[in-house]
């Protein structure tokens, strides 16, 4: 959320970012926004003023009556009572106006990076780096479910029978080899000293609108029935949540966490649910990371972040590469976005695997999440997340980058201590 002062100063700055992020229909919403401030700070005025004679009338009326001069004091306090009414007719718009103002700034976009390509959709994303040689083997590579059902590792059937389409039991070495990727990611991002967490898996609704967009919202959370909780869409939500309503010494930041959590989605819109497969689902695990900082340390942790999930998936000799997300593809509270894509031999081509994000200040600004200087002024943090990994989607490229023609899979060095010693899979069957 944008400081409304900033906005107020500069109107044309907020306008053009909106049409930069092609959302020209919010561009009535800046001249609205001014117009309400305007009259929130007319009726702030009068109120001060009012408070101030009221003071004033006070110190007359206790004077008068000092005096033995009742009557006197009676026409004062009938002067008192007429501006007590009014006093409160004026913090009542005040607080109506405040609550329009909050609603309009909640959907204004964040100010994007100067650095961000201008594009409408995903399909303008641009390429920044490539990380490993992308091979096509020279047999065929099934499907990634037909894979794992060799394993005998994969029920998607009994998974439609108990909860429905986008879910599914993983079985056997596919439901260790799960495990074990993401107990390798949590000692990946400890060992780069980062504090491990396991967070609450649902979060209030105060927590929801402080980290997310309402069109995120509406299109991911799902709402617990009779209760003020959502299931979190990603660990990123409650361990910024965390630190809601803090202050936070400028010694102690950075706030460096990783996380562990499953997430629950929705996936409302265009992309959908896959009818066989675990690449969309309702629900997967992953560790995820964060970070609370200084604003002028925030564009150093985003380079960071994005290398530490390219560094991961290079360690398992999985080719990978980095996009910086277009304008039109950066939710609204992002100032900058990279998605990391790792190369699947199968379509012959990459896709997403984790999602890197500078929020700046907007998370910090809904949540209130506040920093004292060493001067002892207070001034609010920048907030960064990503994604450490995120399996079953993880799996898929892992099965296809290191199976072999025999039909078994290889185990990385660095997974072995986490499958007990083992270096290959065997499949069960063909």
């Amino acid at each position: 959320m944008l400081d409304i002062k900033f906005l107020r100063e500069n109107p044309d700055i907020v306008k053009q970012n909106i049409k930069n992020k092609f959302q020209d229909s919010k561009l009535p919403m800046v001249d609205e926004v001014i117009e309400l401030d305007a009259k929130k700070r007319d009726c702030q005025q009068e109120a001060d003023s009012l408070r101030a004679n009221r003071n004033k009338i006070s110190k007359q009326i206790g004077a008068l009556m000092a005096q033995g001069k009742k009557e006197e004091a009676e026409e004062v306090k009938k002067e008192v009572a007429a501006s007590a009414a009014r006093l409160s007719e004026l913090e009542e718009q005040e607080k109506e106006l405040d609550e329009k103002i909050l609603k309009i700034m909640m959907v204004i976009p964040n100010i994007i990076d100067p650095s961000v390509p201008i594009g409408k959709d995903d399909s303008e994303n641009v390429e920044v780096t490539k990380y490993g040689e992308p091979v096509v083997p020279d047999f065929e590579i099934p499907y990634h479910t037909d894979i794992m059902e060799r394993f005998d590792g994969i029920d998607l059937e009994a998974a439609g029978r108990v909860a429905g389409n986008g879910f599914y039991y993983l079985m056997g070495d596919i439901a260790r080899l799960h495990s074990a990727v993401i107990s390798y990611a949590r000692d990946f991002m400890i060992d780069r000293g980062f504090t491990y967490c396991v967070p609450p898996f649902m979060i209030r609704s105060n927590v929801v609108t402080g980290v997310m967009s309402f069109a995120e919202m509406d299109a991911m959370m799902y709402k617990i029935e009779g209760e003020d909780l959502f299931l979190i869409g990603t660990s990123e939500h409650s361990m910024i949540g965390k630190f809601i309503d803090t202050i936070i010494p400028e010694e102690q930041l950075p706030k460096t966490l990783t996380s562990y959590s499953p997430c629950f989605r929705k996936e409302k819109g265009a992309h959908g649910i896959e009818e066989r497969g675990v690449y969309r689902i309702h629900q997967f695990e992953k560790q995820e990371m964060i970070v609370v900082c200084k604003p002028e340390e925030s564009p150093m942790w985003f380079d960071k972040l994005w290398q530490n999930t390219v560094d991961l998936f290079r360690s398992m000799d999985i080719p990978v590469r980095t996009l910086e997300c277009c304008s039109g593809d950066l939710a609204d509270l992002k100032v900058k976005s990279f998605d990391v894509e790792a190369w699947s031999p199968r379509q012959k081509k990459y896709f997403e695997v984790g999602s890197c994000s500078n929020l700046g200040d907007a998370q910090a600004r809904r949540l209130k999440i506040r920093v004292k200087g060493e001067d002892g002024q207070k001034y609010f943090a920048h907030t960064l997340n990503n994604t450490v990994v995120a399996p079953p989607r993880m799996l898929i490229a892992f099965l296809e980058n290191n199976l072999r023609a025999d039909g078994s899979v290889a185990i990385p060095e660095v997974l072995r201590p986490y499958m007990g010693g083992m270096t290959e899979l065997t499949p069960k069957h063909n």
